[in-house]
């Protein structure tokens, strides 16, 4: 066997090697769009029981109005936000933690009603809402999984540069917003105390 010939199968190997990098890479950014379309199904199911929760909550509490018009404002803004770049990725996502929040403070909002907590639809809703937010929280998982591995395979080398010939960007996690990871006070759930 020459020169020429050994040259020519670690030439070969490299081109392998780059190939089946390239495709891990591929592979990864669709597992990562697939699972941020899981993360969207059950995002969309969020956004159509929102109104029913906002309907419900307006018949009793008209106090509680910039709340339920926040809300509402949230849904819209978080729904048309379109996840095209990892930068409006990360806006989605920063509107989707507001939402959570917001929703959360409603239905906490909610138990002060004694009339509206035991009204049947609103219980109906706040399982639903239960449900739908466990669904979510599996499908950031299986993203942020599916994200990391992505990530990873983008930074390690050969990866920026078979990203940058694919076009394949790193892509941002799906996080807690930061008011989310503050420990709860019983002020901040009930109210001040009188």
């Amino acid at each position: 066997m020459g020169t020429g010939s050994v040259w020519l199968i670690i030439g070969a190997a490299c081109v392998v090697a780059l190939y089946l990098w390239y495709a891990t890479i591929i592979t990864r950014r669709n597992k990562v769009q697939e699972a941020l379309s899981s993360v969207d199904v059950h995002l969309n199911q969020r956004y159509d029981l929102i109104p029913n929760i906002v309907s419900l909550a307006a018949r009793y509490m008209t106090h509680e109005r910039s709340l339920l018009t926040e809300v509402t404002r949230l849904r819209e803004e978080a729904r048309k936000t379109t996840p095209t770049t990892p930068t409006a990725l990360g806006k989605r996502f920063a509107l989707e933690g507001e939402l959570g929040q917001r929703v959360g403070q409603l239905l906490v909002s909610l138990e002060a009603y004694p009339e509206l907590k035991a009204d049947r639809p609103v219980i109906e809703a706040q399982q639903t809402w239960i449900e739908i937010e466990a669904q979510i929280t599996a499908s950031r998982r299986f993203y942020n999984a599916a994200v990391n591995q992505l990530n990873n395979a983008i930074q390690i080398f050969p990866g920026p540069i078979i990203a940058g010939i694919a076009g394949v960007a790193a892509m941002p996690f799906f996080e807690a917003p930061a008011a989310a990871r503050a420990a709860p006070t019983v002020e901040g759930i009930l109210g001040p105390t009188p």
